[in-house]
């Protein structure tokens, strides 16, 4: 599987527009290979993703329930919430795991491959400060702290830019687009819902998403 990322025509509004003049030119993904540990709750998981010559856009829409959202700090487990993230490696070697949970809370980290050592835990990572996470810009639909789930259906959506310059800090050097062979997953969780599921683009083999060996082609649209 590979995704095809298209260059934007013009900067998306941060409004959550799916199918608005900005996204309606992206390709859709579905993040759709469900862990067979999650509960029966299966939300239906859907992104798109967009670059110009400044950064790369990602929009997530979500149709769920059981939504909750108690980590409001930046670089807090927001993977307890309802979250989605997007693992993306521009380079052989290193990759970023990009976590919003549905308020907008964020963890981003800079992951060493491999991820985990011998004793199974994260080893190698660079926690990004809070002036290199202010550089990244975020919308998102649901906007305070959810003690009580939501247990009735609601969509939410949530949509980030994240600047080249972020990304050539910690990775080098981009290659233009006509020449990158970046890789790739994305992921939808809830560990500490009343309803845990983990669902993947790219099928994963162990309940663990930091699988770079599992990673899925991503290719740039150039012209």
């Amino acid at each position: 599987m590979t995704y095809t990322i298209n260059r934007a025509v013009a900067p998306p509004a941060f409004c959550g527009d799916w199918d608005g003049p900005a996204w309606a030119q992206a390709n859709t993904l579905e993040i759709a290979h469900f862990h067979p540990k999650s509960s029966d709750h299966r939300p239906r998981t859907r992104a798109k993703m967009l670059y110009d010559d400044l950064g790369l856009y990602v929009l997530f829409r979500v149709a769920d329930r059981f939504v909750r959202a108690l980590q409001t700090e930046h670089q807090s487990h927001v993977y307890r919430d309802s979250c989605v993230e997007f693992f993306v490696q521009p380079k052989p070697g290193g990759y970023f795991n990009i976590e919003f949970n549905c308020i907008g809370t964020m963890l981003l980290y800079y992951m060493a491959d491999p991820p985990r050592g011998p004793d199974g835990k994260l080893q190698g990572h660079r926690i990004l400060p809070p002036e290199e996470l202010a550089t990244i810009r975020v919308g998102h639909s649901l906007q305070d702290e959810l003690r009580e789930e939501i247990a009735e259906p609601v969509d939410w959506w949530l949509e980030y830019f994240i600047p080249n310059a972020l990304l050539e800090r910690y990775a080098g050097p981009l290659d233009p687009p006509a020449q990158r062979r970046w890789r790739g997953n994305f992921y939808k969780c809830g560990d500490d819902t009343s309803h845990p599921h983990w669902a993947s683009w790219a099928p994963i083999e162990r309940l663990d998403f930091h699988q770079p060996d599992h990673f899925a082609p991503l290719t740039f649209e150039v012209g």
